[in-house]
């Protein structure tokens, strides 16, 4: 069996064990490394960038040669080899926990119970909920929903396609670290600079690929491509602007604006200003549309992957 073929039934069959088990609530990998990642920080931290370069260096850097190891002494062995690429995707991909997570809070905002909806929020993002009501909170879900479909399967299973486990390991190690350190705290503006730009190289291209999936596959594809046209540039996060601004015109709602994070006020631009405020339905329907764009970013990572290889057999004759 093709290389290219086994790093696809594992890519496949690892967003199928995603998709009936979801994660693990004990042991999960990333967890793992999350723990791994705070011990080496609580060794190397210093106020300044080179310190968190070294410590982005050693954490990213040490996934992704676990990963390259691990494929390599598996290499000549097909059945051993799908088995490693099916466990590695299933332990960085987090679709099917990021749906359940979004459905609950929804049917806490259904209900009427506002409180148990921003209890459960924190679960999905780091917005602060005590200043949302029941349609902030389902704007927060909505965003979490989109920018999470590139940063939770997207993007992962685009380094999986062009570099197999070290590419799938690597790309997670990346944006957990990003999600540790990389944010605009006191401690961490100048040792998480590295881990943030670093997420920002490593999420371009899945980005990219999640914005125009979503805005083929969510029934208003103009309103979609001119939401990203016109508004993601204008998001702070190079990668969050594109798939938020496609997940808006896709749906047909505003996204963006004022928000609270860890007692930061933000206030964002507007995704979509033609659409329409978010509604706690609208909930629902995010998820399905990440659930579409998951399966059709695995058919073009494997279209892709398979052209690449094609391509470099012909050029070898």
């Amino acid at each position: 069996m093709r290389a290219e073929r086994v790093l696809t039934a594992g890519a496949t069959a690892g967003l199928l064990g995603d998709l009936l088990l979801g994660d693990p609530r004990r042991g999960h990998p990333v967890a793992l490394f999350g723990r791994a990642a705070s011990a080496a920080e609580r060794v190397l931290w210093r106020d300044h960038r080179g310190a968190g370069a070294v410590h982005t260096a050693l954490c990213a850097g040490g996934a992704t040669a676990l990963g390259a190891l691990a494929a390599r002494s598996v290499r000549h062995c097909p059945a051993v080899s799908f088995a490693l690429t099916a466990a590695a995707t299933w332990a960085v991909v987090g679709g099917t926990s990021l749906g359940r997570e979004a459905r609950a809070i929804g049917a806490a905002l259904a209900a009427g119970e506002v409180e148990r909806a921003r209890a459960r929020l924190p679960h999905l993002c780091g917005r602060d909920p005590r200043s949302l009501d029941a349609d902030g909170i389902a704007r927060a879900v909505v965003e979490s929903v989109a920018e999470n479909t590139s940063d939770a399967v997207v993007g992962a299973l685009v380094w999986g396609a062009a570099a197999g486990v070290p590419g799938l390991l690597g790309f997670r190690a990346v944006n957990t670290l990003d999600a540790m350190v990389g944010h605009r705290s006191p401690r961490h503006r100048r040792f998480g600079w590295s881990a943030a730009r670093l997420d920002d190289v490593v999420g371009w291209p899945g980005a990219r690929l999640t914005a125009g999936l979503a805005a083929l596959s969510g029934g208003r594809p103009r309103a979609a491509l001119t939401a990203v046209r016109e508004d993601a540039h204008r998001h702070p996060s190079p990668n969050a602007g594109p798939v938020e601004a496609a997940f808006a015109g896709a749906l047909g709602v505003r996204l963006g604006g004022t928000l609270a994070y860890g007692g930061r006020v933000e206030h964002r631009p507007v995704l979509n200003g033609r659409g329409r405020p978010v509604a706690v339905a609208d909930i629902e329907r995010a998820v399905r549309l990440s659930r579409r764009v998951t399966w059709l970013s695995l058919a073009a990572c494997a279209a892709a992957r398979t052209g690449w290889a094609a391509l470099r057999r012909g050029r070898s004759l």
